[in-house]
């Protein structure tokens, strides 16, 4: 064996000198500071210049380091202190979003720049998101002018998509909600928002992220209610907005509703029982009998484990019906109801393979049972049926439906007599 020793590997290449003044630049806060403001004074409200000027910098100076210090001075114009007022230590620049014009052409000019700065350096993405975050908390240290103009942007970096509605829990905060300040930058920024984007991908945003039911929390604990927040909001010109919340808060209350009357089913609690509990529902969350009825025939459908043979499960569902059907009734007493429990049950059986061949047993059934009546059967027959099975439902009731209308004629005819 070779006593000799490894020669270790030497790397070869050129050698870049650095200059001792970039590297200070790169590596000293104050300095970053300067480098920015300087930039900034020297391309003043030409936008265009600023976002050159940015890309071009984030070569030479460390984004990643100083993410915080770049994006307060490109919206306050220095460094911001805890609360939010300006520290005192750097000179700052005049050319900045709180200086600039409070109008939306304007900030969506500066939602460009910051656009074009995270695209071009993708890791400044969080950091931007906290920085928002950060903002918002310091509201109070703001001019109205300042925050009108913050929440325009955000509304814009958010149906942009530069931003997720997640940064709206900062709105959240105690202080902010119980001097109204939250509330009033939500109009603002809910304004913005919505003349980019419509209600449908506002919503969808504060879905993807939980928002959609927290709205509320904009206000204090004692006026956290639906006409508060309806009134509010349709006062500042966003019907749209209570529009939503009110139906997300009504969705919440119905889905409360179906976890208690499922409980209450499991529980074996009287029927006349539930269908009280179910009527002082309706009073007091503003809901239909169609809403109910659908929401009763899903509840009473999953409340059991159904067999997986065919044969089996027809004659356990009309077992399990008939036990059901005068919570049903209770609830049909308008014929658009029936037609609306008629398209639930055509639904189920479609979507429940073992089904299929059960609809014509539980319409009768529940026709017998006086849930469904013949109008409402004829009706779902001749014309309001949907499209999901439509040939085997519609085959499997033509025997029955043709017994309905001789029924219907022979009563008619007696009627005649009668007279």
């Amino acid at each position: 064996m070779s006593n000799q020793r490894q020669q270790k590997p030497t790397l070869t290449g050129q050698r870049f000198k650095t200059r001792k003044r970039d590297e200070k630049e790169r590596f000293d806060p104050s300095q970053f500071q300067e480098s920015i403001i300087q930039g900034l004074n020297q391309t003043g409200t030409d936008l265009e210049a600023v976002a050159k000027f940015l890309d071009a910098s984030g070569a030479k100076l460390d984004y990643r380091r100083y993410a915080e210090t770049l994006f307060d001075i490109l919206v306050a114009g220095g460094m911001l202190a805890p609360g939010g007022t300006l520290s005192d230590d750097v000179t700052c620049t005049d050319f900045c979003l709180f200086k600039a014009q409070e109008d939306m052409e304007t900030m969506q000019a500066y939602a460009q720049v910051f656009n074009k700065l995270i695209r071009r350096y993708k890791y400044l993405e969080k950091g931007f998101e906290e920085e928002i975050k950060k903002l918002l908390l310091f509201l109070k240290g703001f001019t109205e002018s300042e925050r009108n103009k913050l929440a325009m942007l955000t509304g814009i970096l958010l149906a942009n998509g530069n931003i997720s509605a997640s940064i709206l829990s900062s709105l959240f905060n105690e202080n902010l909600v119980k001097e109204g300040v939250s509330a009033c930058f939500a109009v603002k920024l809910f304004k913005s928002w919505l003349s980019e984007k419509d209600i449908n991908s506002v919503a969808a945003s504060l879905r993807k992220v939980g928002m959609d039911n927290r709205l509320m929390e904009l206000f204090p604990a004692n006026k956290r209610s639906c006409e508060h927040f309806s009134k509010y909001f349709t006062d500042a010109g966003l019907k749209e907005l209570s529009d939503f919340a009110r139906n997300q808060q009504s969705i919440g209350a119905r889905k409360e509703l179906q976890k208690e009357l499922q409980e209450q089913m499991s529980r074996g609690d009287p029927l006349r029982d539930i269908i009280t509990y179910l009527r002082e529902e309706i009073k007091k969350n503003n809901i239909s009998e169609q809403t109910m009825i659908g929401l009763i025939w899903s509840s009473v459908m999953s409340s059991v484990e159904w067999n997986k043979k065919e044969e089996l499960v027809t004659e356990q569902a009309i077992k399990h019906l008939k036990q059901y059907s005068p919570l049903l009734k209770a609830f049909t007493s308008q014929g658009l109801s029936e037609l609306t429990l008629l398209l639930k049950i055509q639904e189920y059986c479609y979507d429940n393979i073992h089904f299929m061949k059960a609809f014509q047993k539980i319409v009768v059934l529940l026709y017998k049972a006086d849930v469904l009546s013949e109008e409402a059967i004829l009706k779902w027959y001749n014309e309001a049926h949907l499209a999901k099975g439509k040939s085997v439902f519609l085959e499997q009731m033509k025997k029955f439906v043709e017994w309905l209308k001789n029924a219907e004629e022979e009563s008619e005819s007696e009627e005649e007599d009668a007279d």
